[in-house]
């Protein structure tokens, strides 16, 4: 009873565009567990202790309010299931992000180092330096760029299917970005590749997330951004946050402006919410100084009234 409780749970959600890959695996995980106990409800005792099995305090907290959703959904129509309490686990501690805005001179570096990655009859210098250009051009998802199609690149931009968010958008491109992707797009041909990708492994493949990866994390080492395996530093993922901080960096200081720019990129970058855009304010000392003087601008006109 629980188990297909869960699977409907799973469907109303995929229905509603939500991809639900992480919670769907919690779900299915704590069904089997309660099962396992022959419970046929949700039960808080069970639901704490299959939640503090967790490694982490965060992911404690992920799995609690997973469940508890699931709880709240279900007790609605049959209160035999308990809604476990949120804070069994004390406040949920904030994720802290933190980014890597690149100079341009380490994005120079980095593009120097795939240029000597193989000979220069390998495909992969030029795809590496395409693919990281254009996420740096264009503030792509890394995702994005590599499920990109030949029949997406069209006279005004790139189509970015159906991504995170289940959005489609349009992205412009810059007359040099169109340029070097050109350029690469007449390299590829050489290959003989069938797959329609844009960006294709040095067999003629689709490139996977995780070959991607390793090759950036093996450049930034060569370009001295990284220091060796298991050591912190600059992520792929960092380039379209670093595109995103100097578009702001650009933007004139002023209140309406900030909030058209904001709102333009917000669109361009497929976020979700406009505050998932606003983060970027605090990203490096410029943007927080601008935030500084504008609200010390703000207090000022305040207290002159």
């Amino acid at each position: 009873m629980l188990s297909e409780a869960v699977s409907s749970h799973i469907e109303l959600y995929r229905n509603m565009g939500f991809k639900y890959k992480t919670q769907e695996y919690m779900l299915l995980n704590f069904a089997e567990f309660a099962t396992s106990r022959s419970e046929e409800f949700i039960r808080t005792e069970t639901v704490i202790e299959w939640a503090a099995s967790a490694p982490s305090v965060r992911r404690r907290h992920d799995r609690l309010l997973v469940i508890r959703r699931l709880a709240a959904a279900l007790s609605a129509e049959d209160d035999r299931h308990q809604i476990p309490p949120p804070d069994v686990f004390g406040r949920a501690p904030k994720p802290h992000r933190t980014c890597h805005i690149f100079a341009e001179d380490e994005i120079y570096r980095l593009l120097q180092a795939a240029s000597q990655l193989t000979s220069r009859r390998s495909i992969r210098p030029a795809t590496c330096i395409a693919l990281l250009s254009l996420i740096a051009a264009t503030g792509l998802r890394v995702s994005e760029a590599l499920n990109l199609q030949l029949s997406d690149i069209t006279e005004d931009g790139l189509l970015i299917r159906e991504t995170k968010f289940q959005k489609s958008r349009l992205v412009p491109l810059h007359e040099s970005a169109r340029r070097g992707l050109q350029q690469y797009l007449t390299t590829r041909k050489r290959t003989g590749t069938v797959v329609s990708n844009v960006f294709v492994s040095k067999h003629g493949t689709a490139l996977p997330y995780s070959t991607v990866n390793a090759i950036f994390l093996r450049l930034a080492r060569l370009a001295g951004l990284r220091g060796g395996p298991g050591l912190r530093g600059c992520r792929i993922h960092d380039l379209r946050h670093t595109f995103a901080v100097r578009s702001l960096e650009q933007c004139a200081p002023d209140r309406k402006a900030v909030a058209r720019h904001m709102a333009a990129l917000s669109t361009y970058l497929g976020h979700a919410h406009v505050s998932d855009t606003y983060w970027y304010l605090h990203a490096t000392p410029k943007l927080l100084g601008d935030v500084a003087a504008a609200a010390e601008s703000l207090h000022q006109r305040g207290g002159d009234r």
